[in-house]
């Protein structure tokens, strides 16, 4: 049997996503973090990693279980999302002079086509704009008439903020536009961007209120001519025969009641035609267009005259905004900017090729959420010279994603630790890592992934340094630092986790939480001015 799954589905559905960020209703207390990810994506070193053509294309994600692990083991830090950080949002349609809109009609269909966008739904055509002033109106009538039956060109933008629809300008352009409302400037840098403008945060609040409030359900707000016809007449009040002027209180008829217009003729052919009362609660509607006295005048059709009564959405315009712009569309923002209070969490001198969406991350205890404001997904070292060494800990270099090892006898013969550098700090001798998990099937490292250990205070050795001396002298794990600061020329820099035997595990328990979005780019190196928005858009 013929079956579809409706807009207002996929409406609803981003409705529940965005509750879920507060924990409406039925969707509970949830915790959403975008992160950055996947350093060095060249690298093929280890199996399931990387690809040496990595950017060039970048290659497309995969959504599988097993790829869901190795997201978890290349994640490197994470921002949580809060509900101030997620908008419905609706593709970015700019007011420009000349550009022929189409306006709000509710039977648009595969039969009955938008006629600029040749859409199938309403949804997909352009009804709606936004202004230089960041201002968003609803095209209730583009000057659609028997000689334009696609519309006109606008000519005027919009700068009203009435309730009730309005023309622009002189209104020559036949243009009749509805006022939503206004996007904030929080909104305007968070989620306007060339592609999406976003919808207001809470629909009716102090800011829209007075357009929610006045809408009406089954209210007609306009009514277009599809044929003007010829040979119309009325006798006006005082009993004459005119082919010209106007005719009022012609009813609107349908399953509403109260609706009323007035119509323009000239010459006997009808020119214009007016809502002059809208009434309410027509889901059907038409013009009584008959022989038949209306007030104080009679009107006397001729051949033809062809009316299209536009329907309202459900609860008249402006009753429901994501409704009637169709919002099935949510814009999740974050931005890693290297503030102070983050920057520890955060890694400088790497670059990333992967932004994702994790719902639900445990904390390293692995009952509790993650709930911070931001979280590191790398294990650290706070590591110093080897004994015998004489140089100092600043001497010492790793570049970023080289590979080191560490021999550990206490785990058995031939055990070997093995990472990937994400980034170190000569002054504070801080060394943050990440294992691809690839490792744990590699003999060279005797399939297993270890962890490093400060078996004691001169080993075993860290491998993968550089230094000034250029000698083979190699750093150690620091096993008598522990806390979460550590005191540089007399200024105390936090770290980003509680070090203990000089070594630091990562905020967030693996694989804990569901991936729910990942983009795969091209490697971005982050530098300490660098900052980053991420605007992810997710559509249902």
């Amino acid at each position: 049997m013929p079956a579809i799954i409706t807009d207002q589905y996929r409406i609803l559905n981003a409705e529940t996503f965005v509750d879920s960020f507060v924990g409406i209703g039925t969707t509970g207390n949830n915790n959403y973090y975008t992160f950055l990810g996947h350093p060095n994506p060249t690298y093929i070193g280890v199996s399931n990693y990387g690809t040496t053509d990595w950017g060039t294309p970048v290659p497309n994600p995969i959504d599988n279980f097993s790829q869901e692990s190795f997201y978890y083991d290349s994640m490197l830090f994470l921002k949580k999302v809060t509900s101030n950080d997620v908008r419905r949002v609706v593709p970015r349609i700019d007011w420009q002079s000349g550009t022929v809109y189409e306006m709000f009609r509710s039977n648009y269909s595969a039969t009955n086509l938008t006629p600029q966008s040749k859409s199938t739904t309403l949804y997909g055509a352009s009804y709606y704009v936004v202004t230089s002033e960041f201002k968003v109106y609803l095209c209730i009538n583009n000057g659609t008439d028997p000689t334009n039956p696609r519309g006109q060109g606008s000519q005027f933008e919009p700068i009203h903020t009435n309730t009730a629809p309005d023309i622009a300008g002189n209104g020559s352009d036949g243009y009749l536009w509805k006022y939503l409302y206004t996007i904030a400037p929080s909104d305007i840098v968070k989620f306007v961007t060339s592609t999406y403008i976003p919808l207001p945060k809470e629909w009716g609040d102090i800011t829209t209120q007075n357009i929610k409030n006045a809408a009406v359900d089954g209210k007609i707000e306009t009514i277009i001519i599809k044929d003007g016809g010829s040979g119309h007449n009325f006798t006006d009040a005082d009993g004459n025969i005119q082919q010209g002027g106007s005719i009022g209180n012609v009813p609107i008829v349908g399953d509403g009641t109260g609706g009323l217009a007035t119509i323009e003729f000239n010459d006997g052919v009808v020119t214009g035609i007016s809502v002059a009362d809208g009434g309410s609660g027509y889901t059907q509607a038409a013009v009584k267009f008959t022989n038949e006295t209306f007030g104080d005048q009679t009107l006397s059709p001729g051949t033809g005259g062809e009316f299209e009564v536009i329907i309202p959405p459900k609860g008249g315009h402006g009753f429901d905004v994501y409704r009637e712009l169709g919002a099935f569309r949510v814009m999740l923002y974050s931005k890693y900017d290297n503030n102070v209070d983050h920057a520890p969490d955060y890694v400088i001198g790497n670059d990333f090729s992967r932004v994702g969406l994790v719902k639900n991350p445990l904390q390293l205890n692995g009952t509790d959420l993650l709930n911070s404001t931001t979280a590191s997904n790398l294990s650290a070292l706070k590591l110093k010279p080897e004994s015998t060494s004489g140089l100092t800990t600043s001497q010492f270099k790793f570049a970023s994603n080289v590979r080191i090892t560490q021999t550990l006898s206490s785990v058995g013969l031939g055990s070997t630790a093995v990472g990937h550098v994400a980034s170190w700090d000569p002054d504070t001798g801080i060394l943050k890592y990440y294992q691809p998990v690839g490792y744990s099937t590699s003999s060279t490292y005797s399939f297993k992934k270890l962890d490093f250990s400060g078996e004691n205070e001169n080993g075993p050795v860290i491998t993968g340094s550089t230094n000034t001396a250029n000698n083979n002298d190699k750093m150690v794990i620091d096993t008598g630092f522990n806390g979460s600061s550590i005191d540089i020329g007399g200024r105390s820099i936090s770290l980003s986790s509680t070090f203990v035997s000089g070594k630091a595990p990562a905020d967030v328990k693996k694989y804990s939480g569901d991936i729910i979005y990942i983009d795969n780019r091209a490697p971005i190196e982050r530098t300490t001015s660098q900052k980053e928005e991420v605007k992810i858009v997710i559509e249902f």
